[in-house]
């Protein structure tokens, strides 16, 4: 195939798109999206798309003919499926079990970005209270994941009740750092570079040079719970705040969490409208790839025969031949449609606003055919149609009988008369000019054994004509048989 061919065939695709095939891309394409994002961050997600490369590869297999490949991947993706909603059936009520119909069909979830002050405020002075040694991170904008060793994930909600217990002398996690980031704590137990400042007080601990070393080398805001004297201090940059009070402590955090979350914020939605941007367009091209490959995958061929209908003839002209009445259309398309095909949604039509007078050679494409969106025209038979025009006449014409055959033996036509003895014909001026007979249809003198009268219709049909106004097709032959003499 052509470079050519293939741009046409690729163009005819496009125009073969319906409406409806644009809209069925569009609405399944949101809901892969919305799955996309009332799913996202969970396990569930992370499985689709695994059964989305899935899907990709058992079309591949299909596309190579690899039958039985195709055959166990399908059974794997549909056995999934099943799978999918027995594992993660909390996760799909939790999403299902929407505040309203608005936080399911287009709301975008967001996880809180806000930290609550006031309980890390009581949690760090229930731990001064008791004497328990603390050491808190809270990130600025620099990102810390380098910076901090060891360390166990975490995902808890702030609270009071948990800072006291991560910081607990029974929890294995207890000497290293909690990092707070949000409204959650993310990591606890890690381990912060140690500074080798000498100007510090010989009443720091392991605890203040581990805070130091790490806001001397990053913006972060490190909170230090002294275990020996139940103090609370602030380290940033290189500078160590006594915390007096509770207020004080919520000052600080104030300030720093404001900044910090000022440009988390800015960050974060930049980021997010990344994302989403990204997975939309990844849904609008799967749904498309979809959608082709359901379209193709079942598309079947049929032919059918049509009238061809002539417009736009000039009044003063009238049609003496044409080539064919019907043509034979070659059609493709999706199984759905060309099983739902009526004939009256087909048209054929041939326009003869140009043509001249005698005979024209028109050539079908595309624009003759009228078909129902969704269906392609592959081939046309013919492919040309010849079609004579000439400007309608009238003429009046002696009328003679056909005599065929022969009489019986002993017989003889004594005389023959036609009445009328001559007819008005119309029809085609080229036609007319080379008349100057009509005759009737043939009378088969074998049949004729008396005299007698018969209505013998004229035959016009194999010239174009036809008799004008007010005249019969018929004549009365009247005819006179006697003896032949010897």
């Amino acid at each position: 195939m052509t470079l050519y061919q293939r741009m046409n065939s690729f163009f005819a695709f496009l125009f073969s798109i319906r409406w409806q095939d644009i809209v069925d891309v569009l609405l399944n394409s949101y809901i892969l999206f919305r799955m996309y994002v009332l799913f996202r961050g969970t396990n569930v997600i992370r499985v689709l798309a695994g059964l989305a490369l899935l899907w990709i590869f058992q079309r591949m297999a299909v596309a190579l003919g690899l039958i039985v490949t195709s055959w166990a991947m399908q059974g794997i993706i549909a056995g999934a499926a099943l799978i999918i909603v027995i594992v993660f059936r909390n996760e799909i009520r939790s999403v299902l079990q929407a505040k309203n119909l608005r936080a399911l069909l287009w709301e975008v979830p967001r996880n809180a970005e806000m930290t609550p002050i006031d309980a890390i405020v009581q949690g760090v002075y229930e731990l001064a209270r008791h004497r328990i040694g603390a050491l808190m991170v809270f990130p600025g904008k620099e990102d810390l994941d380098e910076m901090i060793q060891g360390g166990l994930a975490w995902g808890g909600l702030v609270s009071k009740e948990m800072l006291v217990s991560i910081f607990w002398n029974g929890n294995p996690a207890h000497d290293g750092a909690a990092l707070i980031q949000g409204n959650r704590v993310t990591r606890v137990g890690g381990i912060l570079p140690l500074s080798l400042r000498e100007d510090m007080p010989k009443y720091y601990g392991t605890r203040h040079r581990a805070a130091a070393g790490l806001a001397e080398q990053t913006d972060a805001l490190v909170i230090v719970v002294s275990e020996e004297r139940g103090a609370v201090v602030a380290a940033k940059g290189s500078i160590f705040t006594p915390i007096e009070d509770n207020v004080a402590l919520e000052r600080i955090l104030g300030e720093h969490l404001g900044v910090g979350r000022e440009q988390r914020d800015h960050l974060n939605k930049r980021r997010e409208r990344k994302e989403l941007t990204a997975a939309a367009v990844i849904c609008v091209l799967c749904m498309a790839g979809v959608w082709f490959s359901f379209a193709k995958g079942m598309e079947t061929l049929t032919s059918i025969e049509v009238p061809l209908e002539y417009l736009n003839r000039d009044p003063q002209t009238q049609i003496q031949s044409t080539s064919v009445n019907t043509v034979r259309l070659h059609l493709s398309g999706s199984a759905a449609l060309i099983g739902s095909l009526r004939l009256d949604q087909v048209k054929a039509k041939l326009d003869l606003s140009h043509a001249a007078r005698g005979q024209n050679t028109f050539r079908l494409t595309n624009e003759n055919i009228a078909l129902p969106p969704g269906l392609r025209l592959n081939r046309i038979e013919p492919a040309e149609v010849k079609v004579t025009l000439d400007v309608p006449a009238t003429k009046e014409v002696p009328v003679q009988v056909d005599w065929a055959g022969a009489l019986s033996p002993g017989l003889t036509l004594e005389s023959a008369s036609v009445t009328p003895g001559k007819v008005k014909l119309t029809g085609a001026q080229r036609v007319l000019d080379h008349i100057d007979t009509v005759y009737t249809e043939k009378v088969p003198l074998e049949n004729l054994k008396t005299s007698g009268q018969l209505d013998v219709p004229l035959a016009l049909q194999s010239l174009g004509l036809k008799v004008a106004e007010g005249g019969k097709e018929k004549v009365e032959v009247s005819f006179a048989i006697g003896p032949r003499p010897n």
